[in-house]
């Protein structure tokens, strides 16, 4: 999930920074989606240390924090590693997959019934 890349010079500061890419499913509507994140590790005038998440250039919460939904708005979100969402969108894209028919089997042999069968119920013995 993570990659180092060392100093990027992306903010004033960073010591360090850490691609993280995650895959999410809401569990309250259903939607999957996927994001990736720069982790900036910075300084501050102190000497303690703090990261920022950025997602598309803008500085965001941690995803693992609160994650919500952007369909619902939904906090029930199962975080997972990622490429889940894409490949469940491309197995959904696949023409389905069916079994083999079944290999036909012979019949068993059928009864020709015949008159006298259907009548032997009714004839009396001999007597």
């Amino acid at each position: 999930m993570s990659e180092f890349t060392g100093n990027t010079g992306r903010r004033d500061g960073a010591t360090a920074v850490v691609h993280e890419s995650y895959s999410f499913a809401c569990m309250r509507c259903g939607h999957g989606w996927e994001q990736s994140y720069e982790i900036e590790h910075h300084v501050d005038g102190a000497g303690h240390e703090f990261v920022l998440h950025v997602a598309d250039g803008r500085v965001v919460p941690s995803p693992l924090s609160r994650p919500a939904c952007a369909h619902c708005g939904g906090h029930i979100v199962r975080i997972m590693r990622p490429g889940r969402v894409s490949s469940a969108r491309d197995a959904a894209r696949r023409p389905e997959r069916r079994p083999p028919a079944p290999v036909p089997t012979v019949p068993p042999a059928r009864h020709h019934w015949q008159l006298s069968d259907l009548l032997h119920p009714f004839q009396r013995k001999a007597g």
